[in-house]
């Protein structure tokens, strides 16, 4: 199912919501859909991206026992992705995905699972897994980008109803 971004930012700008982005595993190709749309500018702020540790904490404030404890693909740390993006960037709604998109993971943690995060004001923050499987590294992140932009779609559409 492809995202209509277009109607995603029209929908934003009539409620008047901002977004920003928090993203590992994407490396910004969330933010770039969206900015790809003219006048996206009037709600998208800005995107994260931190790849490494060090960045997630530095950046976003992700704390270092929750690395610690869950490590960086899990919903506990795109959880905080998200909220620190949201606080740090003073915006209605912040996405967050944190993953791996492969070669690679393991028995615990295999290829192609990527964790989300979505912070909007005044709402519980939620989290999802998605075990894509071993689709190889460009399908797990564009099946990534696809389904931050369907949360952000879903937030936005509640919003409304």
């Amino acid at each position: 199912m492809s995202i209509d971004v277009s109607a995603l930012i029209d929908m934003a700008k009539a409620q008047n919501i901002t977004i920003a982005t928090a993203e590992s595993c994407t490396g910004g190709m969330i933010a770039a859909a969206l900015t790809d749309i003219p006048g996206s500018s009037a709600v998208v702020d800005r995107g994260y991206v931190t790849y490494s540790n060090a960045a997630k904490m530095q950046m976003l404030g992700v704390r270092a026992e929750t690395l610690d404890t869950y490590g960086a693909v899990s919903e506990q740390t795109a959880q905080e992705m998200a909220e620190g993006a949201q606080q740090t960037a003073n915006v209605v709604l912040a996405i967050s995905v944190t993953g791996i998109a492969g070669p690679g993971g393991s028995e615990f943690k295999p290829e192609g699972r990527v964790c989300f995060g979505l912070a909007q004001k005044g709402k519980t923050t939620r989290t999802e897994q998605v075990d894509f499987g071993p689709l190889g590294r460009d399908q797990v992140r564009l099946a990534s980008r696809d389904h931050a932009l369907r949360m952000i779609l879903r937030a936005l559409e509640a919003t409304t109803a």
